[in-house]
């Protein structure tokens, strides 16, 4: 397997190119292949998983300062599962590097989504003891950091609930959600919403879809009420 294509796409030349190997590395082809002297990816991956989150919990700080360590934890628990890792091994086109036995292989192990979710953080593992943490942090700033500002983690967070039970804590007031706007095309459609206390416009949000509209705005109005 030739690995330079993925580090002409990533910007990122291996020092030591048989560390980034070993990220793609699936037991099953360790397995298959014993007459050579390989190693899989399990501890990279465990490695990988700590740097990950290290790097996630970082930026989220920096970023959220009135964030509840709660929400902070739910938030982080979002990016760092298993579907958020898939999504971006995908996107990178990391299936097509792993090296996979024949009888993976066969079954579809390449696009199994516990192996890429693996295989993602084994290469932040690569990537830390090959680069460093700051080149990590580099890495995650392109590819991972704006997806949380874009707010597509949010779904965890439930600041529609958190709101409602805010103003109740003050006053009764009615609460309620409004789209008021689609934008884009059917298939990349993105809602605005907007959320009135007692017939003010408190919070507006964009999203993806009209339930993360409706979060962000909960969470705009959860920032002004608090201030």
């Amino acid at each position: 397997m030739d690995f330079q294509p993925l580090q002409n796409q990533l910007n990122i030349q291996f020092k030591n190119e048989s560390i980034l190997r070993q990220a793609f590395t699936h037991s099953s082809y360790v397995n298959e292949n014993k007459k050579q002297p390989l190693s899989d990816n399990e501890r990279l991956e465990f490695l990988g998983d700590a740097v990950l989150e290290l790097g996630v919990s970082q930026f989220l700080y920096r970023t959220f300062p009135n964030m509840a360590e709660g929400d902070l934890t739910k938030l982080r628990a979002a990016i760092v599962c298993e579907p958020a890792l898939v999504d971006f091994a995908k996107e990178l086109t990391f299936h097509q590097f792993v090296l996979l036995g024949k009888g993976e292989e066969r079954t579809g192990g390449r696009h199994r989504p516990a192996l890429l979710a693996d295989v993602f953080e084994a290469f932040i593992g690569a990537l830390y003891l090959d680069q460093g943490f700051e080149v990590v942090i580099q890495f995650l700033k392109q590819y991972v950091y704006p997806k949380i500002s874009q707010g597509a983690f949010f779904h965890g967070l439930d600041y529609k609930s958190q709101l409602q039970e805010l103003i109740q804590q003050k006053r009764t007031a009615d609460i309620e959600y409004e789209i008021v706007a689609e934008n884009g095309p059917a298939h990349d459609r993105e809602f605005v919403a907007q959320v009135k206390v007692n017939n003010d416009v408190s919070g507006e949000g964009n999203g993806r879809t009209k339930k993360e509209a409706e979060q962000r705005a909960a969470k705009q109005a959860l920032d002004y009420y608090k201030k």
